[in-house]
């Protein structure tokens, strides 16, 4: 079966920013109020309840000093004059397209007569009408329109505009509009159906046109979701639903294609939700009539074959009691058998076998006179009057009927896998076996199925057939719900800053996705190290177990961003607390360059030895005195934990050269004659060694 989701689902331009504009406001610790519901949406409404939003019916409500938001629908021209006249601080988050057609009917004169095409009860069309000068209709369809223009013979003479609500039927409006230039040539017809709204509505016609069945995701109260509803009607079976779990009231049995679209104020988390959710649903029902399955039933009928006359549907005794079944009451307890009363003129007898299964039983270790059974009739022997009965075949047809029942009231039972076989694994519950599908084991897709083996499971029968001893059971349908309600306790109580133990689920170039159990995070690939690596690979592999703390939280998009880099791991901590300015460390020479050499200090730290202080002597290239790989004695002469930078010095540890012996010099002025070439030589030694003098120092 394939499951399309058709090419527009979900936010469009306009709701999207007025979602994301209350969600920024919150995210600043804003105190936020709606005049109205942002959206027509249930579920985001309740979320942003639950973070503080409150709904106001009137700009009046809005305290001094609070910030109210203009709902995407927007409002009358009267509610903004009143929100300037009282000076009351607000938002405006109508949607542009809305904005758009306020101003066509704010234009126009007050003896020009404004259609609007939609639901006069709807807050878009009140904002529309409210800001109109003059006179104005409502009309939902062409019916309404031809009994409007019909009888008002005064509109024919006036000028008059058409406009309609954004989300108005893109069929009921061409229809509308091809009526009224036939009957008023001199009309201005606006087209004011958003564009995103007439797009969903033409993909959701040509996908229904090709699907067996249709899902609308939205809420019941959004135009738009019910648009796409009523166009994908007229083509295919078509369901509306709010979330996920209204799901399982649809059947999707013998659909080849199942098409999927959602209004524009569905967020993406629900569209996703219901397709997971979906994908599950119609592999469980199709997996009930595959070879796997029949070949589960007959090897549990094989094992069970004292059930063939049990479960022989037509059978019915003399009395009309259907399948058999009595209650009779003991009265006498033998070695080998009891005898019970069964009403009527018949008296009944049960044998051992079919009082127990167990061989080494006795009977009144079992049974006492008076006590109650419930019996099958094995056979009427109406010549002796007494009838064999049957108390195992009975408990039998009972455990069938129990695990039938538990399809319908859809039970979470527990069982002991005790079989592989081809295609799934047996569970033993209630006294019966039931099949489970590899592919609703809940282990992933190749992963070996001998590991549930011997283990108790919890799992939910999804089809069962006592004639046929057929069960078939579903792990994934139980984990699928736990998960959800991990998901909603995890959204109940996460908040920036808390720890969680993980698994990591996947690796990407750019991090690394954890299960905090149920919902995934992301460890940037910045976050996983203090060090540069190239690839999460290098810190975490598939499967680890890891400690992580959340870093910052987008509840609408249901993402979380998580940390892994512990603070005390931070080398700069590290290098903080173990190596201070002034100490001395051995280094190892790890880079070189023509102003010094780099030097690792701790792991995480390289630090930089300034030409200048590798050696006492002039060092005109660092390559000539150090090599890579070279281990040396340094001084720590600097830390600058701004800049990350670290100031090493060789020469900070090398001992002071010897000075030469300073010379006499006398302070009397020397007298350099030019004719004597050997006091020129004296005089240009001196100057020479001053400068070497001033150099050094």
């Amino acid at each position: 079966m394939e499951i399309v989701l058709a090419k527009s689902a979900g936010f469009c331009f306009g709701v999207d920013r007025a979602v994301n504009l209350v969600y920024d406001m919150i995210n600043k610790g804003v105190k936020v109020h709606t005049l109205g519901p942002i959206i027509h949406n249930p579920q985001l409404i309740d979320d942003l309840k639950s973070k503080g939003v409150t709904i106001l019916e009137k700009p009046e409500d809005v305290a001094e000093n609070e910030t109210v938001v203009i709902r995407t629908h927007g409002v009358p021209r009267s509610v903004y004059e009143k929100m300037k006249t009282e000076h009351l601080n607000y938002i405006d988050a109508t949607c542009p397209f809305v904005q758009k057609i306020h101003k066509i009917v704010s234009d126009v004169d007050e003896n020009t007569i404004v259609f609007i095409a939609g639901n006069k009860n709807h807050p878009e069309v009140e904002g529309i009408f409210g800001h109109c000068k003059g006179e104005y209709y409502v009309f939902k369809n062409l019916e309404e329109l031809k009994s409007i223009c019909e009888n008002d013979e005064n509109i024919a003479k006036k000028d008059k505009i058409f406009v309609s609500q954004t989300t108005f039927s893109l069929k009921e409006w061409n229809l509308c509009a091809n009526y009224v230039k036939k009957v008023y040539t001199n009309a201005k017809i606006f087209d004011t159906i958003c564009s995103a709204t007439a797009q969903r509505q033409q993909d959701a016609v040509n996908l229904s046109k090709t699907a067996d069945l249709m899902i609308i995701i939205g809420g019941r109260t959004s135009s738009n979701t019910r648009k796409l509803f009523e166009v994908s009607k007229e083509n295919c079976k078509s369901y509306l639903i709010e979330t996920a779990d209204e799901l399982s009231n649809i059947s999707f049995s013998g659909c080849k294609r199942v098409g999927v679209t959602a209004g524009a104020s569905t967020p993406d988390g629900i569209i996703k939700e219901v397709l997971e959710t979906m994908s599950e649903i119609i592999k469980e029902e199709n997996i009930v009539e595959n070879d796997a399955v029949v070949e589960a039933t007959e090897k549990i009928n094989d094992e069970e074959m004292s059930f063939e006359q049990l479960l022989n549907e037509s059978f019915k005794d003399d009395r009309g009691n259907n399948d058999g079944f009595v209650v009779g009451t003991v009265t006498a307890v033998y070695p080998t058998e009891i005898q019970v009363d069964i009403g009527g003129k018949h008296t009944g007898y049960v044998k051992l076998e079919e009082l127990t299964n167990d061989p080494d039983a006795k009977p009144e270790d079992i049974v006492s006179i008076g006590d109650k059974l419930n019996l099958i009739i094995m056979k009427t022997n109406d010549a002796e009057g007494m009838d064999p009965l049957s108390k195992v075949s009975f408990d039998a047809r009972k455990r069938w009927i129990d695990i039938a029942d538990c399809v319908e009231s859809k039970e979470i039972i527990e069982g002991l896998v005790t079989d592989v076989i081809r295609g799934g694994v047996l569970a033993a519950c209630k006294g019966v076996k039931v099949f489970i599908p590899a592919s609703l084991s809940g282990l992933r897709k190749g992963e070996d199925l001998n590991s549930l083996k011997g283990q108790t499971v919890r799992f939910r029968i999804i089809e069962a057939n006592p004639a046929k001893r057929k069960a078939v059971a579903s792990i994934r349908s139980v984990l699928r719900e736990e998960k959800k309600a991990a998901r909603e306790a995890f959204w109940a109580e996460v908040a920036e800053g808390n720890v969680y133990t993980g698994t990591v689920k996947s690796l990407t170039p750019y991090g690394a996705f954890v299960d905090l159990g149920g919902v995934d995070g992301m460890i940037h690939i910045s976050e996983l190290s203090w060090n540069r690596i190239k690839h999460p690979g290098e810190v975490v592999n598939v499967g680890d177990t890891v400690e992580v703390y959340v870093k910052s939280i987008d509840a609408e998009n249901k993402k979380i961003s998580l940390g892994y880099k512990k603070t005390e791991d931070n080398p700069w901590e590290i290098l903080k607390n173990t190596v201070p300015v002034g100490s001395t460390k051995t280094v190892k020479i790890v880079g070189l360059t023509s102003f010094g050499a780099f030097a690792n200090v701790i792991d995480g730290i390289d630090g930089l030895i300034h030409i200048s202080q590798i050696d006492n002597k002039r060092v005109e290239n660092p390559a000539d005195v150090l090599k890579v790989g070279d281990e040396v004695e340094v001084k720590v002469t600097e830390i600058d934990y701004d800049k990350k930078r670290v100031s090493l010095s060789i020469k900070a540890l090398l001992p002071e050269p010897e000075k030469p012996e300073e010379k006499e010099v006398s302070d009397e002025p020397m007298i350099i004659s030019t004719d004597d070439p050997e006091s020129i030589k004296l005089a240009a030694a001196a100057v020479e060694a001053e400068e070497a003098q001033a150099e050094e120092e």
